[in-house]
């Protein structure tokens, strides 16, 4: 049942409401130290109400499997080949190659999820996750337990990349996946493949504690090595009892968009670097960067394209919607799915395919004073120039712009959207990023035509 004194409370976020599977089930490999370090992050006395239960279900072998990526040559031919059994596609012919096969969206996948799910799956290795998209239809997605857990190896690959090396470390947490929100699933894990350390998911909002210090506490024993979460999550990290306390040795942040003044602040702040992770559910991770130039389309099972409106591919180096063909998840099989995001293709340096001006679904053009269109990019630019560590930019059909910012220079952002648009611009300044609400706020609208 929900908190009877709480009108907002929802009962699937009440503990242990929907744990069925014993620890054995969950890990079959953990060894007594494994189940230790499980006993303690449960019960340790500054830890929050943990609401969910979940291991990785792996055997001895999968886990040897999920370390490593899978093999690259010929994947494409063998994706489509395996695509074209699918119930959605069964029907339909001449689709001998990858433009041959339709555009797909997430309404398809909505409608059903079914018609998208290899009739010879393994559905004993099924997991699922829920996701509400920013249409707010919500979807449940199959996931595969070992492209799960391939999907923490794959941090580890990118944070020694980057010349860190990050392996097990004493009774350090291996991962904190962190949230920032009214209620929440958080749980504690144990990653059977990193020498059975723990992870845990933990909501920073200041309500999932029992006592105001709990939260630095916790945090503080249990010492992440690895921290992931959106802006908004991370940003909790800068608050002084939270910098004074973690010590990672990278950052991952997805889900939404990472602003440079944010990724410079906690650059500084830990002296680490911070990973940018584009990606999907349903896709997985696409690309990532540590600056803030193009994101690199990741040397995994992806192949992504730059479409215009009407489906077809741009000119090289223009702008259009991000669309993608994913194999990593053997459950879910996607051939040409429409994001929904929109951003360029461009070269990298020594090789490699970039994803450059990427504004995800907030792809909007605004309106000038003088009827010229505006692309939100440039409002970006100037959004980061002067600090805003996030923003909402909303353009009435006036013209006139509503615009809330998180941090930065209000003063010098105002003058420059008015000197950008020439149109009346009101604009409220909050301090912190998760005071723009929860969720993924759209950044940007326009109603202008």
């Amino acid at each position: 049942m929900s908190d009877p004194d709480d009108p907002l409370a929802l009962g699937e976020y009440r503990p242990g409401s929907a744990a069925v599977l014993t620890d054995a089930e969950r890990w079959p490999t953990l060894d007594a130290d494994g189940a230790a370090r499980l006993q303690r992050w449960r019960t340790h006395p500054a830890a929050p109400a943990w609401v969910h239960a979940t291991g990785d279900r792996l055997s001895a072998e999968a886990v040897d499997r999920a370390r490593t990526p899978l093999p690259l040559d010929g994947w494409l031919d063998e994706h489509l080949a395996g695509a074209r059994a699918l119930p959605f596609y069964r029907r339909m012919t001449g689709l001998r190659t990858l433009e041959d096969f339709p555009l797909i969206g997430r309404a398809d996948l909505v409608a059903d999820i079914s018609a998208f799910v290899p009739l010879d799956a393994d559905l004993d290795r099924m997991l699922h996750g829920t996701s509400s998209g920013s249409t707010g239809a919500a979807l449940v997605i199959p996931d595969d337990v070992e492209e799960v857990a391939r999907g923490f190896h794959l941090l580890v690959r990118l944070v020694r990349e980057a010349g860190v090396d990050w392996k097990p470390d004493a009774e350090r947490l291996a991962l904190m996946w962190v949230l920032q929100q009214r209620q929440a699933f958080t749980y504690v894990s144990i990653v059977s493949g990193f020498a059975q350390r723990a992870m845990a998911r933990v909501n920073l909002d200041r309500g999932a504690w029992r006592a105001a210090s709990d939260r630095s506490t916790f945090v503080r024993d249990a010492d992440p090595q690895v921290i992931s979460g959106n802006p908004t999550s991370l940003s909790e990290l800068l608050t002084p009892e939270l910098r004074a306390v973690v010590r990672p040795l990278a950052l991952f942040s997805g889900a939404m968009a990472l602003s440079a003044p944010l990724r410079a602040e906690l650059e500084a702040a830990f002296s680490c670097p911070v990973f940018d992770v584009y990606g999907l559910h349903e896709t997985r991770p696409i690309a990532a960067r540590t600056d803030d130039g193009p994101f690199r389309v990741l040397d995994r099972r992806v192949h992504v394209e730059v479409l215009d409106a009407a489906g077809e591919p741009v000119s090289a180096g223009a702008m259009g919607e991000i669309t993608v063909t994913a194999g990593e998840n053997p459950l879910l099989p996607l051939v040409r799915y429409r994001t929904g995001d929109f951003g360029r293709l461009v070269d990298l340096p020594g090789g490699g395919i970039g994803i450059a001006d990427l504004e995800g679904r907030e792809h909007t053009d605004f309106l000038s004073a003088a009827g010229a269109r505006v692309p939100s990019v440039d409002l970006t630019q100037q959004l980061q120039s002067h600090g805003a560590h996030g923003w909402t930019v909303e353009q009435r059909a006036d013209g006139g712009l509503e615009v809330r910012i998180a941090g930065g220079d209000g003063t010098a952002i105002a003058a420059a959207l008015r000197a950008l648009l020439d149109q009346p611009v009101q604009l409220e300044r909050v301090e912190r990023l998760g005071d723009l609400g929860e969720g993924k706020p759209r950044r940007f609208r326009s109603a202008a035509r």
